[in-house]
């Protein structure tokens, strides 16, 4: 082949792959999330990668960053053929950009063979067309749970998110970390209350969602820009820096609920307090969260509580987790109420982001933690029966079936962190004995056959 016919068999921009290391973490973790949502009940279900762009952009999910153009993949001498069918309207598809989304259509689509409230849990991939750079991709895993009723669903489901995220966080054990917890009614009513037209509320919920990223100077800008007066922005400002204890934040809210004539904005007051309080009977430790009156969330459709997480000392990261509660998103595709709340963790991104930061490290490169070394070949009946033997006992193996010098074999494990190698000559297999060496330490043992397999467990702790 030519110079300039080799293949370009780089990885697309945006699109991650991962080496052994890496994706032995990314199990492991996946393992931790897994057994906690399972624990408060949520059951996994899987949505299609590819959905129907019309669903994708329900809600004024207009998408600057869905990926568009998903269509049959036909032979040239069938070219015609997808012409002719036309990829528009509501046969348009596109690659699913989050989870919750694709979650409503599936409730639509299965309503009938759900028991309500569902409550669910995806790992699955999602697809963003943003410009890839570090720490951004275009493809990545993404960890949801949600739960949805219809007609009404307490509020007690949302205090139960900030439990879920602490113990997976503190099971991860990546450092303090804060939830910072807020109310979309309340932001809405205090715009309301300051004479915020109702045609501009969205658009400021949206600015001060940026808040941290933009700072208050920017912010400020934005909302003369929106044809927010100064004095309105000087409440709004005041408002939303609000900053003390949870107890505290919570007295002021309900002082100003007294005094306000926003409906909205005392029923979110109201709802906070409960969700707080819900929070705390679920025995999470008053350091693990905070009322932050600047947190709306980007999307359109939440309608109440919001949550971020930031990892504290590690701010820049942003969001490690995020969610919160809507209430017609999933009722537009049936036409009736069916609330839900939600949280979602971006796994990929946030596993990039700890590995730089020095937070999170990988795993070894194999889940190995036996070699049976080949010393001779008319024993391999003997190594294959004593490999079996191990794995029966719960331990991870691998056989060596082709025979190297003994330097070599040990080499090749240590290099992939394997500890242990089982060494057995025919003077050990007569005596139905073997040779365990820790490659740690450098230290080998005689065991018998009989006792290898409690040996290693002893010895792996």
């Amino acid at each position: 082949m030519a110079k300039s016919d080799k293949i370009n068999f780089s990885t697309p921009s945006g699109f991650p792959e991962f080496l052994p290391s890496e994706k032995r973490l990314e199990v492991y973790l996946l393992d931790i999330i897994r057994r906690v949502f399972e624990s408060y009940g949520f059951t996994p279900i899987e949505t299609p990668a590819v959905e129907r762009l019309e669903v994708l952009q329900a809600k004024g999910n207009q998408g600057d960053n869905i990926i568009y153009g998903i269509e049959p993949i036909l032979p040239p001498n069938r070219q015609a053929e997808k012409d002719k069918s036309g990829e528009t309207g509501s046969e348009a598809r596109a690659l699913k950009f989050d989870q919750t989304v694709p979650f409503a259509a599936y409730i639509a689509r299965h309503l009938n063979e759900l028991t309500f409230p569902f409550a669910r849990y995806q790992m699955d991939m999602v697809f963003r067309g943003e410009r890839a750079k570090d720490g951004r991709f275009r493809q990545f895993r993404q960890c949801d749970i949600d739960v949805v009723a219809r007609g009404t669903l307490s509020l007690l489901y949302d205090a139960q998110m900030p439990a879920i995220i602490t113990e997976i966080f503190e099971a991860i054990n990546i450092g303090d970390f804060v939830i910072r917890i807020n109310n979309r009614k309340i932001l809405t009513g205090f715009f309301q209350s300051v004479g915020v037209a109702e045609n501009q509320i969205k658009a400021c919920i949206g600015i001060i969602d940026n808040l941290e990223k933009i700072g208050e100077a920017k912010v400020e800008l934005e909302l003369e820009k929106e044809g927010i007066s100064t004095e309105q922005t000087e409440k709004i400002i005041e408002f939303i820096k609000i900053d003390n204890s949870v107890v505290g934040t919570l007295d002021q809210l309900k002082y100003l609920a007294r005094r306000s004539e926003s409906e909205q904005f005392n029923l979110g007051v109201s709802e906070l307090e409960t969700v707080i309080n819900g929070v705390r009977d679920l025995g999470v430790a008053d350091k693990r969260f905070c009322i932050d009156l600047s947190i709306a969330r980007g999307l359109n459709y939440y309608t109440g509580t919001v949550y971020e997480t930031t990892l504290i000392g590690h701010e820049a990261l942003g969001s490690i987790c995020s969610g919160g509660r809507y209430e017609e998103l999933v009722g537009m595709f049936l036409g009736e109420k069916m609330p839900g709340v939600g949280i979602s963790i971006g796994l990929t991104r946030l596993i990039s982001r700890l590995l730089k930061a020095g937070i999170l490290n990988t795993l070894s490169a194999t889940p190995t933690q036996v070699v049976v070394v080949n010393m001779q070949e008319d024993l391999m009946p003997v190594y294959l029966k004593v490999s079996q033997q191990l794995r029966q006992a719960g331990i991870n193996v691998v056989t060596n079936f082709e025979k190297r010098p003994l330097s070599k074999q040990f080499q090749a494990a240590d290099k992939q962190g394997i500890q242990f190698c089982v060494i057995i000559g025919s003077n050990e297999a007569a005596a139905e004995k073997v040779s365990l060496k820790d490659l740690k330490s450098g230290e080998q043992v005689e065991v018998a056959l009989a006792d290898l397999a409690e040996e290693v467990k002893r010895r792996l702790g």
